[in-house]
C-alpha cells in the first residue's frame, strides 16, 4: 500500500537536485511517476540539452522547470549574467510588444534546453522600495501597468509552447523581508492589498495562464497560515474559474522550513490547494548541506505526504485532483507547437537602450573606466552581485568590490582611492541608493574625491538626486551592464531623466 502511495505523492513532487547529470534515485522516481524537476544554476552545464533528454526518457511527461526570468534572475546564464531585458525595464519601456518578444525569447531558449515550464513572468506589484527579493523583478509599483506586461508575457511564452508560471501570489510586492531566510508578514489594509497585489494575477488567469506559484506570506485577515499553506488563500484562485496547477514556492526556504517543515509543509500545501510542489535547491544550506541534500529533501517531503494520507489528515482525492492537473498540462505540452512569429523581431540591445536613462551632466569620459562595485550581496533568489555586472561595464579596466554592509569606513575608503587613482574615469556601480544610507553616503564621498565619477544604478531608479552623474539601469544582468558602458563612452545618447526635488 505504501508503494502506492509513494507512486501518487510523486505525481505532485518537483524536486531539484545536484550535478548536471540525473542521478539514479531521480531517474528511479521518475519512471516512478515523478512530475518532473525544476533546474537550478548548479544543473545547467554545456550538456544540459542532453540532460533533460535522459529526464524525458525516463518519464516522457516530466515538466522540467527553470527560474529564467531574464534581467537579474536566470539559470542558463548564471555564470556570464542574463541578455534578457528584466522585468523592471520593461515596465520602465511600457511597451507591451517588446514585452511578448521577450518572453517568446525566454521561452525559445527554455526549449531549446529541453526544458518546459518558465518560473515567470512575476506578477508581484513592489510597492515596497527596500522590498530585498522583487524590486527590479517586478514590472513596477502599479497594478495596471504590471497587470498589462504580465498578460504580454504569457503571451509570449506560451505561443513558444512552454507553460509560464506567474508569481508569487498573492503578491509579494509590498514587504521588506525576504521568505527565504523568515516568513513576511503584510501589513496592508486588506481592501487595498486585494486591489492592488490581486489585479495582476486576475489578468494572468483571464490570459489563460498555465501556472500560479504560491507566496510564502502571510496576510493577517486572511489567517496566521502563509498562503502557500492556507486554503483560504489559494481557494481565491479557484473562486476566479482557475482551474490549472498551483504551484508553490520552495519548500525549502525558512518561512516553510523552519515553521512546519518540509514534510509537513508538502501534505499542508496539498490540503490548502496546491497541485505541484516545487521543494527547492538543495544547495541552498550550503556548506550544512549534505552530499545527498537532493534525495533527503525529496524523501522528506514525500514521506510527510504518505504521512497524512494515511492518517486521514489529506485525502486521497486531494491528491489524485492535484496530479490530474499537474498530468493534463504536462499532456498538453507534449502536443504543442511554437509560434516563432512573435520572437523573430526580439532586439535585446535595443530594447534595453530605449529605457537606459541619465540624470546630471556627463563629464567626457576616459576610455578606461575603473569601477568600484558596491551592490548588496546576492541572495537566494537573485545573483544581484554578481561579478559579470561590474566585468562588463569595466571591460579590461580595473574593477573593486566593496561590501558596504559589512566593510568599515576605512575599508571603503581604501577601495574607493584605489578605484579613482586606477582610470582616468571612476564608475560607482550600486543598486540601492534610496534604501541604503552606506550606498548613498559612498557615492557621496566619491564625489568629493572624484567630481568627474558617475554612478551606475542596476537597482530601481533613484527617487532622490545623487551628487553625480547617474545613468539608471534597472537590471543586474550582464545586457545592461554592456548597454551602460556603451552608454558611457559615447556609443548612443541615453535619454535625460529629470527627478523632482519639490
Amino acid at each position: 500500500m505504501t508503494d502506492e502511495l509513494e507512486r501518487l505523492a510523486n505525481g505532485v513532487l518537483w524536486p531539484g537536485f545536484l550535478g548536471t547529470e540525473a542521478p539514479e534515485w531521480l531517474r528511479s522516481e521518475l519512471r516512478a511517476g515523478l512530475a518532473g524537476v525544476v533546474y537550478f544554476s548548479q544543473n545547467v552545464g554545456d550538456g544540459v540539452s542532453a540532460l533533460s533528454a535522459e529526464i524525458l526518457e525516463a518519464n516522457p511527461n516530466a515538466l522540467i522547470g527553470i527560474d529564467e526570468e531574464g534581467g537579474s534572475v536566470t539559470r542558463l546564464e548564471s555564470a556570464t549574467g542574463s541578455t534578457i531585458p528584466g522585468a523592471a525595464q520593461l515596465g520602465l519601456l511600457d511597451d507591451p510588444v517588446a514585452s511578448a518578444q521577450t518572453g517568446a525569447e525566454l521561452a525559445r531558449r527554455v526549449r531549446a534546453v529541453g526544458a518546459n515550464v518558465v518560473l515567470g513572468p512575476v506578477a508581484d506589484v513592489n510597492t515596497d522600495p527596500r522590498n530585498p527579493v522583487i524590486g527590479v523583478r517586478a514590472f513596477g509599483d502599479d497594478p495596471a501597468l504590471v497587470s498589462r506586461h504580465v498578460v504580454a508575457t504569457i503571451d509570449g511564452v506560451q505561443h513558444g509552447a512552454v507553460a509560464a508560471c506567474v508569481k508569487h501570489f498573492p503578491g509579494h510586492g509590498d514587504t521588506h523581508m525576504d521568505s527565504h531566510h523568515s516568513l513576511p508578514e503584510i501589513t496592508l489594509g486588506l481592501d487595498e492589498f486585494m486591489r492592488v497585489h490581486l489585479e495582476p494575477f486576475r489578468a494572468a488567469i483571464g490570459a489563460g495562464v498555465d501556472a500560479v506559484m504560491t507566496a510564502h506570506i502571510v496576510v493577517p485577515a486572511w489567517g496566521e497560515q502563509p498562503a502557500t499553506l492556507n486554503p483560504r488563500v489559494l481557494g481565491i484562485l479557484r473562486e476566479w474559474g482557475y482551474d490549472g496547477v498551483i504551484i508553490t514556492d520552495a519548500l525549502d526556504m525558512a518561512a516553510i522550513r523552519e515553521t512546519v517543515g518540509l514534510g509537513g509543509g508538502a501534505a499542508q500545501a496539498l490540503a490548502a490547494g496546491a497541485d505541484l510542489l516545487c521543494i527547492g535547491n538543495p544547495t541552498n544550506p550550503g556548506d550544512a548541506a549534505f552530499p545527498d541534500q537532493d534525495e533527503r529533501d525529496f524523501r522528506a517531503a514525500r514521506d510527510g505526504i504518505v504521512a497524512a494520507l494515511r492518517d486521514g489528515t489529506l485525502s486521497r482525492a486531494r491528491v489524485e485532483e492535484a496530479a490530474a492537473r499537474v498530468a493534463a498540462l504536462a499532456t498538453k505540452l507534449r502536443s504543442a507547437e511554437p509560434d516563432h512569429a512573435s520572437s523573430d523581431a526580439f532586439d535585446a540591445a535595443e530594447i534595453v537602450r530605449r529605457v537606459v536613462t541619465v540624470t546630471g551632466e556627463v563629464p567626457p569620459v576616459a576610455a578606461e573606466l575603473a569601477v568600484l562595485d558596491a551592490r548588496r550581496r546576492s541572495t537566494l533568489a537573485v545573483d544581484s552581485a554578481g561579478s559579470y555586472v561590474a566585468n562588463a561595464l569595466a571591460g579590461d579596466g580595473p574593477r573593486v568590490r566593496v561590501d558596504v554592509a559589512s566593510a568599515s569606513m576605512h575599508e571603503q575608503d581604501r577601495a574607493l582611492d584605489q578605484v579613482c587613482a586606477a582610470a582616468e574615469t571612476t564608475v560607482i556601480l550600486v543598486d540601492r541608493p534610496d534604501t541604503d544610507p552606506a550606498q548613498r553616503a559612498l557615492v557621496e564621498r566619491a564625489a568629493l574625491r572624484d567630481p568627474g565619477a558617475v554612478v551606475v544604478n542596476v537597482g530601481l531608479p533613484t527617487e532622490t538626486p545623487l551628487p553625480l552623474p547617474t545613468f539608471e539601469v534597472a537590471s543586474a544582468s550582464r545586457i545592461g551592464a554592456e548597454i551602460a558602458r556603451e552608454a558611457l563612452r559615447g556609443g548612443f545618447t541615453a535619454q535625460r531623466r529629470t527627478i523632482s526635488t519639490s
